[in-house]
């Protein structure tokens, strides 16, 4: 199944967290059949069979305890087709963060330099079109 590690990583960090806070859920997400691969397949076959194309966070989420509560619960097929958009905070470090400020900056100066640069030539000349305006049968 490809679907990605981001998805997979937050599904995983969502029930771990939660593993760690409830004793009862803990015992039920170290199971040794139940897997993270098995448990986005069944996301993902869940999302397909609603024919909905976005869901919070909460509801997938509640899906992936599903999984992990069900014993018997049927996974479905892999699904390699998916797209999945994965809502996470990207931190930078302050060295990207520099690089990144940098790289605006020579942009910027380039827009700058390109701007002024172009102000003497001469620009295309626009069509004027005129309007005619339509005579009313109720003035």
């Amino acid at each position: 199944m490809q679907t990605t590690e981001h998805f997979k990583q937050a599904i995983r960090n969502y029930l771990q967290g939660m593993a760690a806070e409830d004793e009862i859920f803990a015992q039920t997400f170290s199971k040794p059949e139940k897997n993270i691969d098995d448990c986005t397949t069944y996301i993902l076959n869940k999302v397909m069979q609603s024919k909905c194309n976005g869901f919070t966070d909460s509801e997938i989420y509640s899906m992936a305890v599903h999984y992990y509560e069900e014993d018997d619960i049927e996974v479905g097929k892999p699904i390699d087709h998916a797209q999945i958009v994965v809502n996470h905070v990207v931190e930078l470090t302050d060295e990207e963060k520099a690089e990144a400020r940098h790289e605006a900056m020579a942009q910027y100066q380039r827009d700058c330099y390109n701007r002024i640069a172009n102000r003497h030539k001469p620009q295309p000349k626009r069509e004027q079109t005129t309007q005619v305006q339509q005579l009313s049968l109720f003035d």
